[in-house]
């Protein structure tokens, strides 16, 4: 489902169906969630938020999980941390 990546940078579509969920996931990367159709509440480090169509999340690096009742379509774009993106 990635359909564009380049050295430190990826971007995908995240589908989860009505009841769908995805595991927690230790990301290393700055994330970038826009929610394209439905609604889905995501966790950022133990802290959850409820995310509908058209909301955007930006996090830092995280431990990040996400469930959804009536299913969710997201773009999900992910941004490596290296020395240049720090300056």
């Amino acid at each position: 489902n990635v359909f564009y990546q380049a050295e430190g940078f990826k971007t995908r579509i995240i589908e989860l169906p009505a009841g769908g969920k995805m595991p927690l996931c230790k990301m290393s990367e700055h994330v970038i969630f826009v929610v394209l159709d439905g609604e889905v509440t995501v966790e950022v480090n133990s802290e959850k938020m409820r995310l509908r169509e058209k909301h955007c999340l930006v996090t830092e690096p995280a431990d990040l999980s996400m469930q959804t009742q009536k299913g969710v379509r997201i773009l999900g774009i992910q941004i490596e941390i290296t020395a240049e993106t720090r300056k």
